[in-house]
């Protein structure tokens, strides 16, 4: 049976067998880091400025939407917009607050939490999508070719499928 010593050794090793970043690759990998940090703010600015959401808020509500009789699982929510269930329902209560959601058991097992989209909700959705969707065609997707549009999504993907995939 492994040990800890053992567990620390492995992974020690695989950390000098990892090579060092080449200049170009560093170079790249920092243009990914900026975009992963600038991004989801200019996003959130926008969503704050024009519809009074965050961006979180805002994918929350578009989820809900998106889901049969505008209804999901609080744990189903919280995966939809990589959020913790924690943080999940800190703003679902705001939300809640505000009109445009409401929480209840879920039917089928009570131990569940399920989030409601209401009509204010629909409507908030709706006032805040236009100059959301101008501003990330403004930003992305007119900034691009289809190809590299398509390629980045691509990319994007295969990223989430390492991650989403169990260690090695």
């Amino acid at each position: 049976m492994p040990t800890r010593s053992d567990k620390r050794a492995g992974e020690q090793a695989h950390e000098q067998a990892a090579p060092w970043l080449t200049s170009g690759e560093l170079d790249s990998w920092m243009a990914v880091v900026r975009l992963m940090t600038r991004l989801p703010w200019a996003i959130d600015t926008q969503l704050q400025r024009d519809a009074d959401l965050s961006m979180v808020e805002y994918m929350a509500l578009a989820m809900l939407s998106e889901a049969p009789e505008w209804t999901l699982r609080m744990s189903a929510l919280a995966e939809h917009t990589s959020t913790s269930l924690s943080r999940l329902s800190h703003m679902v209560k705001r939300l809640e607050s505000r009109g445009y959601v409401r929480r209840e058991p879920d039917p089928a097992d009570g131990r569940f939490t399920n989030a409601i989209l209401l009509p204010d909700g629909m409507a908030k959705l709706k006032s805040a999508a236009p100059a959301h969707v101008a501003y990330v065609r403004h930003l992305v997707v007119d900034n691009l070719s289809g190809e590299r549009l398509r390629r980045l999504g691509q990319d994007a993907e295969r990223i989430l499928q390492r991650i989403d995939s169990p260690a090695r």
